[in-house]
């Protein structure tokens, strides 16, 4: 008798997997699993783990945990579908094995598609109708002689609905075209012709054929599987949403059914040949066609998710991470034609001062008034550094007024284009409604625009990402990747840069490593009640901030106080040691803090020791230099011509200066100051090919940028930045 195999799995040896994966040893894998088990966060196990992880990077660390959370959920997986065949009692040892080697969800599911619970379908109503066993003598192919008129002769009963011989075929072919559509190799077989030689092809919508639309170019379109780009299938995909496209994916149907046939016809002819031939045809036709174009499509769609929410990050990071102009006063404005600029005054710290509303733009377009109203704030804040103007309807006309003012003023302070995608809404979010409760969505615009100059990256991590305008299809991409992919570049950025507890809003709190939402509106409450943190350590005191909260998030929050270190990215945890060098030293910590030549003559394997190894040290020692360093650029703006400032004043051949605001994979938008970004097209950021735009440019980059062709009236306008 045939032991029954147990469906229970063997435990997966995920460091090994992974490391494959990933080009990791084994050993640091498991480190790092072990560490995210433990509740350590990407950022915290990066900076402050290095002796464990051997210095692996975040993202690195990263791809670690998507990897293990998908080997994890894949596992869990494999022990459902062995269980449900085991329960209809249909596991066999090789069935058994077959799972346990898969290595695709789609493997996985191909082989469980037999055992599936089922809705009713054609076959199994032929089966109702008891052909299961003609569909069996159809299916063994052994008859050499005779007529199938002869098998299919007792299978007709008018009761069941089988009124003829051919009835009963049909039946039996539909229960074999289930079995050829469930043969895990064959149904493979068709999927890989599908990405080998398959096609996406689309087609104006009925009634759309005549209709001008951003989609015309796909009203009769095909293009290959294996090469169509993500835009072009989110292009296709949103077309179809909004009712302008249908689309398809199948590779030739005659090769798809040549396919199936050499592989389900028996090599000696028999009786049931045409019979099976027919079956191959309805399998694919009725069955497979569309089965394996929901596959392909499927993963096609997650290559295109995983690629433009790579895009998104990537141009996310980038405008985080954009060089801050720092704690100074602001003026700024954001501008407008009917209702007039709206500007406010910041103190260095982002906090209101004074506001108001000038004109300086048409229709009123009244300069002396608005000359007067800056005179006036001028006078009142001298030490205004800046000023930030919006770059949205009315930006260039206001930057230009701005501009004349300044020079007649002698004034030599920049005045500087903010990108304000996503400040209207902020202006409207109940966060502002908090942050602003006594000024309305017009005033809060305003400041929300003067912050974002002073730190981008405080102010931005306020607005929902999907907001800002750097991403690429960001409204058809997975919205649950996208938020925790988005989610974590936040999370990077933040506590890469580092946040003083003292002066930092929840909305930045609640992205430092271990802190959440609830208790970063707590240390503010603390904060607000008590006054302000004088050393790391007192952080503790806030209800609800235990001690592995405080071990995560300690070496990301800055504050002012006694102890040098507590300003500086040294965790408290090292603290230690730095006391024990310094006394080494003969000198206080305060002494050694950004003297070069004392920190250079530490011999720092003299300290390593336990879980303080080189990493950790060298890391003290580049903080000692320099403590809690912006790691963000310098601060620069772009030119921006002073006679071009809508899309009629730019003529072909014009050198302009820019700002990236979006990089894609099939080129870079540039903001050359005509309220109209402009493409360079990635066959023209370079005299040399691009493979990707990214490795070229980043969002908020500042270039020059040649004008190849204006189209007025489709708004659009193409750049290059050859020879430039």
């Amino acid at each position: 008798m045939t032991e029954t195999p147990t469906p229970d799995l063997p435990p997966l040896d995920y460091a090994t997997v992974i490391g494959r994966e990933l080009d990791l040893s084994a050993q640091r894998v498991a480190a790092i699993i072990g560490l995210l088990d433990e509740g350590c966060t990407v950022p915290f196990i990066a900076r402050y783990r290095k002796e464990a992880t051997g210095g692996t990077e975040d993202a690195e660390i990263s791809k670690t945990l998507e990897r293990i959370t998908f080997h994890r959920e894949f596992f869990e997986r494999k022990t459902v579908v062995l269980e449900s065949i085991a329960g209809q009692g249909k596991l066999t040892q090789e069935l058994r094995d077959a799972i346990e080697k898969t290595e695709t969800r789609t493997e996985l599911e191909d082989l469980y598609l037999p055992y599936r619970p089922k809705r009713r379908t054609r076959a199994t109503i032929a089966k109702e109708r008891g052909l299961e066993s003609l569909a069996d003598h159809m299916w063994a192919q052994a008859e050499r002689s005779g007529t199938i008129e002869e098998y299919a002769g007792p299978f007709i009963d008018s009761e069941k609905g089988l009124e003829t011989v051919e009835d009963a075929l049909q039946g039996a072919r539909d229960i074999v075209a289930e079995r050829i559509v469930e043969t895990a190799p064959w149904r493979a077989a068709v999927r890989d012709l599908t990405w080998r030689k398959g096609h996406v092809f689309s087609k104006a919508a009925k009634g759309k054929a005549e209709e001008n639309s951003k989609f015309t170019d796909y009203y009769d379109y095909s293009e290959p599987v294996s090469r169509i780009p993500s835009h072009r299938l989110f292009a296709i995909l949103r077309g179809e949403t909004e009712g302008f496209l249908s689309h398809n994916i199948s590779p030739d149907p005659e090769e798809a059914k040549s396919l199936l046939k050499a592989r389900v016809l028996a090599r000696d002819r028999s009786i049931w040949d045409t019979q099976m031939e027919a079956a191959c045809d309805d399998a694919f036709d009725r069955l497979l066609c569309n089965q394996i174009a929901t596959d392909v499509r499927a993963e096609l769609k997650t290559a295109a998710n995983r690629e433009a929410i790579e895009v998104f990050a990537t141009n996310l990071r980038e405008l985080l991470m954009a060089p801050p102009f720092g704690p100074r006063p602001i003026l700024a404005i954001d501008p407008g034609f009917r209702t007039g600029c709206k500007v406010v005054i910041l103190n260095e710290t982002g906090r209101l001062l004074d506001h108001g509303v000038v004109y300086p733009t048409e229709p009123r377009k009244d300069i002396q008034g608005t000359e007067s109203a800056l005179d006036r704030w001028f006078e009142r804040h001298p030490d205004i550094a800046a000023v930030a103007i919006g770059n949205g309807t009315g930006g260039r006309e206001t930057f230009s007024v701005v501009q004349g003012y300044l020079k007649s003023r002698r004034l030599d302070l920049p005045a500087v284009l903010v990108n304000e995608s996503g400040a209207s809404v902020y202006s409207a979010s109940e966060l502002a409604r908090a942050e602003l409760p006594d000024q309305d969505v017009t005033v809060r615009g305003s400041v929300s625009i003067g912050r974002r100059l002073q730190d981008p990256l405080g102010e931005l991590v306020k607005i929902d990402p999907k907001s800002i305008g750097v991403g690429q299809y960001q409204h058809d991409v997975d919205q649950k990747l996208l938020k925790e992919k988005l989610g974590d570049v936040v999370v990077s950025c933040v506590n890469r840069v580092g946040v003083d507890v003292n002066l930092a809003s929840p909305s930045l709190l609640r992205h430092v490593s271990g802190i959440k939402p609830k208790l970063a509106e707590a240390i503010v409450a603390h904060r607000n009640e008590h006054g302000v943190f004088e050393s790391r350590t007192a952080i503790k005191k806030v209800p609800g901030l235990g001690a592995k909260t405080f071990e995560q998030a300690a070496g990301f929050l800055r504050l002012r106080g006694k102890n040098p270190l507590d300003n500086s990215a040294v965790h408290p945890e090292s603290y230690a040691v730095v006391r024990r060098i310094a006394r080494d030293l003969g000198r206080s910590v305060a002494d050694l803090i950004g003297d070069k030549e004392a920190v250079a003559s530490i011999d720092l394997t003299k300290y390593a020791a336990g879980s303080i190894g080189l990493y950790t040290l060298n890391d003290i020692a580049a903080e000692l230099v320099k403590p809690g360093r912006d790691p963000r650029d310098e601060f620069e703006t772009a030119q921006f011509r002073e006679d071009v400032q809508a899309l009629e004043d730019l003529q072909e051949g014009m050198i302009l200066g820019g700002t990236v605001t979006n990089v894609t994979h099939f080129g870079a938008f540039v903001d050359v100051g005509v309220h109209q970004d402009g493409l360079v097209h990635v066959s023209q950021i370079a005299d040399r090919f691009v493979q990707n735009p990214a490795d070229e440019l980043h969002v908020g980059q500042t270039v020059r940028v040649k004008v190849l062709e204006v189209d007025l009236d489709r708004r659009r306008i193409s750049l290059s930045m050859k020879g430039v």
